[in-house]
């Protein structure tokens, strides 16, 4: 599950890290009214306004906006709001904004200059250890620096079981050239956003910029949150952060109805029970000549209410062009699985694309008459070759 940036920031508070400070507002007026009280607070005499949107690189995308005054932050704000935000991770229709984090200005002038890293804190699955991954090269251009540039890019494996170590971050530390009381600071900074990262049961945590500012103050100007869904049940505060706004409608649907969903860039919807079988599913929909519109696991209950949820989710991707059920009876009959795709297929009076059928395992053999009585329109296969060959036949491939 992901976060807002201002959510990510305050839960990264808590923990001791220092953020750059905000409100959230979903109206100008809001805006104006944050702006004024990040000035009684902090005194702040400029600002900057932040998309809130489920997407990285939104300063390229126009979605951050510096704010040296008050009519300024209200243009920007305006300009903002309610805008379709495309970035170099949303899609081309781009995501809308409803909401800015208006944040204090941290790039003040001093003495010395202000320096950007980057900062991530994420699983090691090859080595089930947790990672911190930095760079002196933090910013917008970060993706560019890893590609060009990954000898600038440094990692620290972190031992779950006894957690960072004094000795790794000032390693740390020393590796982005700090020094001084910076030095001091972003040790302080990097054991902090640690412990949130494991206290809040995190998958990834992303700093870009962690800012050390003229007065050398380790800040954290921008922060990304991913939250193991698996953990949420130890964190019901957390899990009513979620914005589902900010995700697919599609896989929201599927999710309320108990069945895992995730939406594809395909022509062949898919329908399948267990995740193994899904996958090798997707791979028989590419060797056909197809591409798989989604990944849709209905579990091990797969009757009729069910059959036809699943059905409506996947026609509301026009570019679905045929739908491949394939079932395997291992705790479930797949007779009473085609039972369920035969009635729910008449409730819904007609489907606009071919379906292709194939049951395997307890009650198969059942399940295929079941199938071929019916009446229906529908495609039935016995083996994951037939099954292919029946969608490139429907594909007209």
């Amino acid at each position: 599950m992901n976060l807002h940036e201002y959510q990510s920031k305050e839960l990264l508070a808590k923990y001791g890290v220092r953020i750059q400070r905000g409100h959230v507002a979903n109206t100008v007026e809001e805006a104006e009214k944050a702006a004024q009280q990040l000035s009684d607070e902090t005194g702040a005499k400029a600002w900057v306004v932040k998309a809130q949107v489920h997407a990285g690189g939104r300063g390229k995308g126009g979605g951050v906006k510096f704010s040296p005054t008050m009519e300024k932050l209200k243009e920007n704000a305006g300009n903002i709001l309610g805008m379709q935000l495309v970035t170099p991770q949303t899609s081309a229709e781009g995501k809308k904004v409803s909401m800015v984090l208006v944040a204090e200005d941290v790039y003040y002038p001093g003495e010395t200059e202000t320096k950007e890293f980057y900062v991530s804190v994420l699983l090691d699955r090859a080595q089930g250890k947790n990672m911190i991954v930095y760079s002196t090269e933090g910013g917008m251009d970060i993706e560019h620096v890893a590609e060009v540039t990954p000898h600038l890019i440094h990692n620290e494996v972190v031992d779950p079981a006894v957690g960072l170590q004094g000795f790794q971050a000032r390693k740390i530390a020393f590796n982005l050239g700090l020094e001084g009381e910076a030095f001091k600071d972003f040790t302080k900074f990097i054991v902090s956003l640690y412990n949130a990262y494991v206290g809040i049961d995190a998958s990834l945590f992303e700093i870009n910029p962690v800012l050390k500012t003229s007065d050398n103050k380790i800040i954290a100007v921008d922060a990304k949150v991913s939250l193991d869904d698996n953990a949420l049940f130890r964190h019901k505060d957390l899990a009513a952060l979620r914005d589902t706004r900010e995700e697919d409608a599609t896989e929201v649907e599927a999710g309320e109805a108990g069945l895992n969903f995730v939406k594809l860039d395909g022509n062949v919807g898919c329908m399948v029970n267990g995740a193994g079988l899904a996958m090798a599913t997707m791979d028989i929909i590419k060797l056909s000549g197809g591409n798989p519109a989604n990944f849709l696991d209905v579990g091990g209950t797969a009757d009729a209410e069910r059959v036809q949820k699943a059905f409506g989710i996947i026609l509301q991707d026009k570019n679905v062009k045929a739908i491949l059920i394939n079932i395997f009876g291992g705790i479930v009959r797949c007779d009473r699985v085609a039972q369920g795709i035969v009635d729910a297929y008449k409730a819904m009076g007609s489907l606009p694309v071919p379906l292709i059928v194939r049951l395997q395992g307890t009650n198969a053999v059942e399940a295929k008459q079941l199938i071929d009585d019916s009446g229906l329109p529908v495609h039935s296969a016995i083996t994951l070759e037939e099954a292919a060959d029946k969608v490139k036949e429907v594909l007209g491939n």
